[in-house]
């Protein structure tokens, strides 16, 4: 069913059926018929970062930037659902075209840009929630801030974030704004992770509850910048990391005419490169942040295998896109296999 549907959608500019889709989404849970689109899921709960997740395949940021269908993304059986990323302020994000689909890879070129509607507009439809599984919610800095300041940024998005978030991700590799990825690095990053952990500090007193802050990496750093950055997220406490972003790198689509677009690079092609940074780090970390592993998953073995590399959770995005709702369940059945 859903082949037929995605060669209806595939015909559109790629920007138009991702809105389409959810709105389409969206209808089907109003009318309570989510249940004709997805297989069911199993039962798998885990514990990670002092969570309790359904199962541990969930929806990376990106495709419900504005917090807008996460109730019906929720009901196809994640056992998480990651919305955002959200700035401060609203913004339009980088000119269009800026989403391509690479079909023969199953890849997807994006430079979005953080378009978004804003923290407040977030938080009012994070307040309609129905989903009762893990909610994340992205933040990430304004185009118009200097990267010196960003700080600045993120602590306004942890504020707004947090009474309503089960666990906060601050995105520091998106390709798409200028500087974002130096943030990752050193002194930077120390710079950038304290003022967030004292922040974190302040607001579960002033909540009553403690929202883990997991740090979201780039694929495109070598195996000692990896163990570089790992060090800095065991010294300042931090309490998850997720490994990947999007690459910059074209390896796997050099053939594709679409190759030569600027921006992130996700789907099968990333499915190596993240899993490989996904050693490194567990291997860094020694078990002492737990790991969310996404980039690359088409396929309920490709789960399997970056829990086998060392991550707790995994989240899909561009395998979705190509696989449907099916995915969900394979992915989850794929894990528990394994465990077994």
């Amino acid at each position: 069913m859903y082949s037929l549907l995605r060669r209806a959608l595939f015909a559109l500019p790629a920007e138009t059926s991702h809105e389409l889709s959810l709105d389409m989404l969206g209808a089907l849970e109003r009318l309570n018929l989510l249940g004709l689109a997805a297989p069911a899921v199993p039962s798998a709960p885990v514990q990670v970062m002092g969570l309790t997740f359904d199962n541990p395949v969930g929806l990376a940021a990106g495709l419900d930037k504005n917090g807008d269908y996460f109730n019906a993304l929720g009901a196809l059986g994640f056992g998480f659902v990651e919305i955002g990323t959200v700035t401060p302020r609203p913004q339009p994000g980088n000119p269009k075209p800026r989403l391509f689909r690479l079909p023969e890879q199953e890849a997807i070129i994006n430079r979005m840009g953080f378009n978004n509607l804003g923290i407040d507009h977030l938080v009012d439809q994070v307040r309609r929630r129905r989903y009762g599984g893990v909610l994340g919610i992205n933040i990430g800095k304004n185009a118009v801030t200097p990267v010196e300041n960003a700080v600045d940024d993120y602590l306004i998005g942890m504020a707004g974030a947090y009474p309503h978030a089960d666990y906060i991700t601050v995105n520091i590799s998106s390709p798409n704004t200028p500087g974002l990825r130096s943030l990752q690095f050193g002194d930077s990053l120390h710079r950038l992770l304290a003022p967030l952990k004292q922040s974190q500090e302040s607001l579960t007193r002033k909540h009553g509850r403690q929202v883990p802050l997991a740090i979201k990496i780039a694929p495109d750093m070598n195996d000692e910048e990896i163990a570089a950055t790992a060090k800095v997220l065991l010294d300042e406490g931090i309490d998850g990391v997720i490994a990947t972003n999007t690459t910059i790198g074209r390896d796997g689509v050099e053939q594709s005419p679409l190759a030569s677009e600027t921006g992130g690079l996700s789907g099968a092609p990333l499915m190596a490169k993240s899993t490989a940074v996904i050693r490194v780090l567990a291997e860094s970390l020694s078990g002492r942040i737990p790991i969310i592993g996404v980039g690359g998953i088409t396929s309920g073995d490709d789960a399997a295998e970056k829990i086998r590399a060392g991550a707790s959770l995994v989240q899909i995005y561009s395998g979705f896109i190509y696989r449907g709702p099916a995915l969900i369940a394979d992915a989850v059945e794929a894990i528990r296999a394994m465990e077994n």
